[in-house]
């Protein structure tokens, strides 16, 4: 076996381990290196455009990078087109990874996409931001940013 099929068994073994409602997890550096091994692997960024504009977005190839609100700002309200939208840049059997701020909102979106049949869903653990620090902030702790992967600020 290869690197990035030993890495894609490490994710849905993670997933396996942890019962996961997907095919699995990773952390922001193996989601890059996914990314960067499966030319037609997706990153769906479901923060919403304020969070994308305000706070910053991943740095990667736009092919592989597709946006999908879980929720609409302002108001936070469910985004109900969001399987269309998905739909409209993943095949079923694409390799998505799901990236939202801090690793919530994309388990709740590869969940949701794996049962309307989407067979290689993958969250990204600690999200863009991560989690807070003592004084309130993010990207100090973990997350893409915190990681040093490719991003622009806002």
């Amino acid at each position: 076996m290869n690197n990035e099929t030993d890495l894609l068994s490490t994710l849905r073994q993670r997933g396996l381990d942890e019962k996961l409602p997907y095919a699995g997890a990773c952390t922001p550096t193996e989601a890059l290196n996914i990314l960067q091994a499966h030319p037609n692997a997706i990153l769906v960024d479901v923060r919403t455009n304020a969070e994308r504009d305000w706070v910053g977005k991943v740095a990667i190839n736009e092919a592989q990078h597709q946006t999908v609100q879980w929720n609409l700002y302002p108001g936070g309200v469910p985004n109900s087109d969001f399987l269309q939208q998905l739909a409209q840049g993943a095949l079923k059997d694409s390799i998505l990874l799901f990236l939202c701020r801090s690793g919530v909102r994309s388990r709740h979106a590869a969940k949701l996409a794996t049962e309307n049949g989407y067979a290689n869903c993958f969250d990204i653990l600690e999200g863009f931001e991560g989690d807070k620090d003592a004084q309130g902030h993010r990207k100090n702790v973990s997350g893409w940013c915190k990681a040093g992967l490719p991003w622009i600020g806002a």
